[in-house]
């Protein structure tokens, strides 16, 4: 289990995480998310027993990372720190080794995840006559070669296809399956969203949005009301609690304040013919992470 209690960290007069806690259990996904500078990067170095927070304390498993169990451990950061002179082989031959891994059980893993990343190919190339995207498993596998408990990912879909990114989610919901602890950041809130059981939003160092997605966007109480077919955008416009209407080329979609508002809607649309979709949703955790965050900017200025 990871533990962060009450940690803070400060630079010299910056506050940058807050009195920051949370609990992750073994199979958990986590998602620590923020706009850039939030914290998030400093939050997983103190995971990581990198940096030592200035007050507070995280816990894996009733102690402190150390020696002893950081290779258990798996950390990929948001920045590429790849030696882009040797070998894909020779990579993970030294990273394996940091682990104290056997150089057989270095290779068999290795030739698992290239084969499962479909760059088999690439095993004996440079690092630097990949690709981007290629650079990135590459990445990703030097903090999985290890088998890890805890699972750290800083950014783990950055400069990903649809595809690759799809590819990454199934590995992650691998380790899940297998109990180990995910926690991680990502732009991409769409596939938090679809993953992710918990979470922590992050502005300034502070926890502003935290609990599991369900009751988060339960507790967000707008919804979005999805329509085609033959409305009047000015009526819809005009009922109450309706804040916005958006017209796109296939539906429109109808922002209301909460879910009694929809029952008004509901009447109008009884009203209409050819009505082909009528569904109301949650909030995305995108909208409500622009309004939670864009809120607090907004009132800073």
């Amino acid at each position: 289990m990871l533990e962060v209690k009450n940690a803070r960290m400060l630079y010299g007069d910056l506050v940058a995480v807050d009195s920051l806690s949370f609990t992750i259990k073994p199979g958990d996904i986590f998602g620590l998310l923020g706009t850039n500078g939030a914290g998030k990067t400093t939050t997983f170095r103190m995971i990581m027993g990198l940096l030592e927070p200035t007050e507070g304390e995280i816990l894996y498993n009733g102690g402190k990372v150390g020696y002893h169990n950081v290779n258990e451990i798996g950390y990929m950061i948001e920045e590429r720190s790849l030696l882009t002179k040797i070998t894909v082989k020779e990579l993970m031959l030294y990273f394996g080794q940091l682990k104290d891994m056997e150089t057989k059980d270095i290779l068999e893993r290795l030739d698992y995840w290239l084969e499962r990343f479909d760059i088999v190919d690439y095993k004996n190339k440079k690092i630097k006559e990949l690709s981007k995207g290629n650079q990135q498993k590459i990445q990703f596998i030097s903090a999985i070669i290890n088998n890890p408990k805890l699972l750290v990912l800083d950014e783990p879909f950055s400069g990903l296809d649809p595809i690759n990114t799809e590819l990454f989610v199934e590995v992650i919901r691998d380790f899940q399956k297998n109990g180990s602890m995910v926690v991680f950041s990502s732009h991409q809130l769409d596939h938090v969203e679809s993953f992710c059981e918990e979470l922590i939003v992050l502005e300034k160092g502070k926890a502003i949005i935290e609990g599991r997605i369900d009751q988060v966007k339960k507790d967000f109480k707008k919804q979005n009301i999805k329509i085609i077919g033959d409305v009047d955008i000015e009526t819809l416009k005009a009922i109450s609690g309706v804040y916005q209407v958006i017209e796109n080329s296939n539906e429109i979609i109808v922002k209301i304040e909460n879910e009694d508002v929809a029952t008004k809607v509901f009447d109008y649309i009884k009203t209409c013919q050819h009505i082909m979709k009528y569904d109301v949703e949650q909030a995305s955790l995108s909208e409500i992470f622009i309004a939670k965050v864009g809120g607090l900017k907004n009132e800073k200025v």
